[in-house]
C-alpha cells in the first residue's frame, strides 16, 4: 500500500512538470515584450501641430481661397541622439508651430499615474510628399534611439509591435502580426507598403513598427477602415525606403529621386507570345534613355531583367521601388537575360527630374497666396536654386500650388512655373507679384513672363 502511494505521487510530480514549463514560458513571453516595451518607448514621442491650410472646398476650386486654422497630433521616433526625429509627412505639413512630447522617465505604459514628459519646440527639418514623411529637430542630445531594421527581413505572421500616441492617448502600444510584407494600395502608386493587423488608430502617425529586436521595421502611417477606428488593416512605411528618405531630409531638407535612365514593362502571356520571349513573366526594357546611366553601362531595349542587386524583379514597380533606397552615385548591379545569356551590368544611379509637387512643403498657405492669380508662390532663394539650378533668371516667383479659383480666365499656369514679369514689369517676390497684379484695373490685360521646362513664354490672362 505504501509503494503503491509513492507511485502515485511520483506520477502526479512528473505529470505537472510540463505544465510548470508552459507556465514558465508564457512568463518569458510576457517579461520580454514587457523589457521590449520599456526600451522602444523611451524613443518614441507625441507631436503637436499647428498652422493653416486652405480648406477642402477651396482646394477643389471653390469661389474664394479660405484658410483655415489646423491642429493634428501625432507620433514620432527619434532616430539620432542628438535630436533628429521621423515623423509622417500629413503630421506637420501646413504647420506654423510644431511641438515635441518626450516620453517620460522610466515611462513604460504602466497603468499607474506617470508625470508626462517635457514638452520641446521643433523645427521643421524637410517633408517628402512622394513617401509621406518628414523629419523635425529638437535641441536636445544624449536622446534615447531606435536602429532601422532591413524590412526585407519581414515575414508574413512574424510579431510585430505598433508603439504612439492613437486618438492623443500618451505612450501606447498594440502588438499583432505582418499581414503582408509588400502591398501595394493604388495600381499606378510606386509605394509599398508593410502591412500589420496590430491596432492602429489616428494620432499613430509616424509611430514605428518594430520587430522582436527592437528594430524599427516601417512607420505607420494610415489604416483602411469603414468605422473610422481600426479593422486590423494597418499600413507601415517599410524601412529599406524610409534610410535613404531621412538621411536625404536630414542632411539637405529635400530628397533626391534616383533613375538608371530605363522604361520597363511588366511582360504578360500576350507580350510575350507576340515577341517571342523566353518567358511570360517579370519585366523588359522596353525603352533604354540614349546617353543615360543603363545605356552606358550596356544594357539594351529588349533585355529582361532578372535581378536589381541580387533581389529578383518580378514586375514593373518593383524596379521602382528597389532604386528608392539607393542614393545619387550609387553603383547597382542590374543582371539582365538576353536571348540565353545571363549578363550583369553595374549601373550608376542619377537623379530624375523632380515632381513640382514637391514646392508645395516650402509654402506658408499665409504668407504666399497670391489670390489673384488662385496660387501659393516661393520667392526664388537659395533652396530653390538647388532644386531648380539651371533657371533663366535669378529672381521670380515659382507655383508652388494652387490655391482655389482665379478671377482670369485664358492661359493656365503649371505648377513649377516661374513668373518673372507681370506685363512687363520685374517681380522678386510674392508681395511684389501681388502688388503688381493689384495695381492692374478689371479692363487690363495680363501677360505673366514665365519659364516651363527651360523654356520662356508669355502666358495671357483677362478677367472678363
Amino acid at each position: 500500500m505504501r509503494l503503491i502511494l509513492c507511485l502515485a505521487v511520483t506520477v502526479q510530480c512528473v505529470s505537472a512538470q510540463p505544465a510548470a514549463r508552459k507556465l514558465d514560458s508564457l512568463h518569458d513571453l510576457s517579461a520580454n515584450l514587457e523589457a521590449l516595451s520599456h526600451r522602444v518607448s523611451r524613443s518614441v514621442v507625441q507631436i503637436f501641430a499647428t498652422g493653416y491650410a486652405l480648406s477642402e472646398a477651396s482646394e477643389s476650386g471653390g469661389a474664394a481661397a479660405m484658410i483655415t486654422r489646423q491642429r493634428a497630433t501625432g507620433s514620432g521616433v527619434i532616430l539620432s541622439a542628438d535630436g533628429y526625429i521621423l515623423t509622417n509627412g500629413h503630421v506637420v505639413t501646413n504647420a506654423r508651430r510644431v511641438r515635441v512630447r518626450l516620453a517620460a522617465e522610466g515611462s513604460a505604459g504602466h497603468s499607474k499615474l506617470e508625470p508626462a514628459g517635457k514638452i520641446l519646440d521643433a523645427r521643421i527639418v524637410g517633408i517628402d510628399r512622394d513617401t509621406d514623411l518628414a523629419v523635425i529637430k529638437i535641441d536636445k542630445t544624449g536622446l534615447d534611439t531606435l536602429p532601422l531594421g532591413d524590412s526585407d527581413t519581414l515575414r508574413q505572421g512574424q510579431l510585430v509591435m505598433a508603439f504612439g500616441n492613437p486618438l492623443g492617448l500618451e505612450n501606447s502600444v498594440s502588438m499583432g502580426i505582418v499581414s503582408s510584407v509588400a502591398r501595394q494600395i493604388k495600381p499606378d502608386d510606386f509605394m509599398v507598403y508593410i502591412q500589420t493587423d496590430a491596432p492602429i488608430n489616428p494620432g499613430n502617425s509616424g509611430g514605428p513598427l518594430v520587430d522582436a529586436d527592437g528594430s524599427v521595421m516601417g512607420i505607420n502611417t494610415f489604416i483602411l477602415s469603414q468605422s473610422g477606428g481600426s479593422e486590423g488593416l494597418g499600413f507601415a512605411i517599410p524601412s529599406n525606403i524610409i534610410k535613404n528618405v531621412f538621411e536625404q531630409l536630414r542632411d539637405a531638407g529635400h530628397v533626391h529621386r534616383g533613375e538608371i535612365g530605363v522604361f520597363v514593362q511588366t511582360i504578360t502571356p500576350p507580350l510575350a507570345a507576340a515577341l517571342t520571349l523566353p518567358q511570360d513573366w517579370g519585366v523588359m526594357l522596353s525603352d533604354v534613355t540614349p546617353d543615360g546611366p543603363a545605356d552606358k553601362a550596356g544594357l539594351k531595349n529588349g533585355d529582361i531583367v532578372l535581378s536589381l542587386n541580387g533581389k529578383t524583379i518580378e514586375n514593373a514597380r518593383q524596379l521602382d521601388v528597389n532604386l528608392y533606397r539607393y542614393k545619387l552615385g550609387d553603383k547597382v548591379n542590374v543582371q539582365v537575360l538576353r536571348g540565353d545569356e545571363k549578363l550583369t551590368f553595374p549601373v550608376a544611379v542619377s537623379e530624375r527630374d523632380d515632381d513640382p509637387q514637391r514646392f508645395a512643403d516650402m509654402v506658408d498657405p499665409v504668407k504666399n497666396i497670391v489670390p489673384q492669380l488662385g496660387i501659393l508662390g516661393i520667392a526664388i532663394d537659395k533652396n530653390v536654386t538647388q532644386l531648380l539650378p539651371d533657371l533663366r533668371r535669378s529672381i521670380g516667383v515659382v507655383v508652388a500650388a494652387r490655391a482655389g479659383e482665379s478671377p482670369y480666365s485664358g492661359d493656365s499656369l503649371n505648377l513649377g512655373d516661374v513668373i518673372y514679369e507681370v506685363n512687363g514689369t520685374p517681380v522678386s517676390s510674392v508681395a511684389a507679384l501681388r502688388s503688381a497684379l493689384d495695381k492692374l484695373k478689371e479692363t487690363d490685360p495680363l501677360a505673366l513672363l514665365v519659364e516651363r521646362d527651360g523654356r520662356l513664354l508669355y502666358i495671357t490672362m483677362q478677367i472678363e
